[in-house]
């Protein structure tokens, strides 16, 4: 059974507002252009292809909250970061999709 689980956009927002996050909690594995798109602030581009070489600067002392487009990538990401030994993994459900639906933004 998976250790991660699934974080609804709505509770990232208001987490982020609070300010109850730091940027390298936030992990976006999109690729560059889809960043350049749309992004949070409080965010930081890691994409997904690049996330075995960057283990070094991934913190597993904090709750990490994974987000890709629409929530796909960023489940294979939490599996893999699972595998290597991190938790508190969250997969934001629906991506960066909901999170922009959220804002008032059309993301695709």
């Amino acid at each position: 059974m998976s250790e991660w689980n699934e974080f609804e956009p709505e509770s990232l927002l208001k987490l982020l507002k609070e300010g109850q996050l730091e940027a390298e909690q936030v992990i976006d594995v999109r690729e560059q252009q889809e960043w350049d798109y749309y992004h949070l602030e409080s965010s930081i581009l890691l994409p997904m292809n690049t996330i075995p070489y960057s283990l070094g600067t991934i913190s597993d002392d904090k709750p990490l909250y994974i987000v890709c487009a629409h929530g796909v990538r960023s489940a294979a990401v939490c599996n893999y970061l699972e595998e290597q030994g991190y938790s508190s993994l969250h997969n934001v459900t629906g991506g960066m999709a909901a999170i922009a639906s959220l804002q008032g933004f059309q993301y695709d």
